[in-house]
């Protein structure tokens, strides 16, 4: 079952990963075409809209698997030891009632939204703008179930594969 969270987990990264290297190819192309053509496009906005709604929420839940998201990790560590423990549950519960509010409302908006077109996208429905929030709000769901049921994964191989190991005094 970590296997699949994993993959989960990885999937997130790439998907958030993609979506910010296109951002970074798409917004110089709409500076380029406005100032030095002197024709502005009218898709590199909403493109980098919804690669950055993208980007936000699939990125958020794997920082969530991770240990990395700030608010998160500020929450807890502002308490006492002892009532780190006890409110690990309420944290929970509120992190498992935030995911499933995204979900159903961000559903709902997707889906309401999805006979209207943006006006610089005509061929787009508005709907697909909002797909990654209910797709963010379940992956932070998977990953809040799974740090209540397996544990924290922040110390997963997959997740520290980037971090350096422990300073020797050589190299100091």
């Amino acid at each position: 079952m970590l296997r699949l969270f994993d993959r989960l987990y990885l999937l997130c990264i790439w998907i958030s990963g993609i979506a910010i290297f296109l951002m970074s190819l798409i917004i110089p192309w709409g500076v380029f075409a406005r100032y030095v053509l002197g024709t502005g496009s009218t898709w590199p906005e909403p493109v980098a809209v919804l690669l950055m709604v993208t980007f936000t929420f699939l990125g958020a839940a794997a920082s969530y698997r991770a240990g990395s998201h700030i608010a998160v990790g500020m929450l807890t560590d502002a308490l006492p030891k002892p009532l780190q423990k006890a409110c690990a549950g309420s944290i929970h519960l509120f992190m498992i009632s935030i995911s499933i509010f995204v979900i159903v409302w961000g559903s709902k908006l997707s889906m309401e939204t999805m006979g209207q077109t943006l006006g610089d996208l005509p061929w787009m429905a508005v709907g697909w703008t909002y797909i990654p929030l209910p797709l963010g709000g379940l992956m932070t769901l998977v990953f809040v179930l799974e740090n209540l049921f397996w544990g924290p994964a922040h110390e997963r191989d997959v997740v520290t594969v980037d971090h350096e190991g422990p300073t020797s005094a050589e190299a100091i």
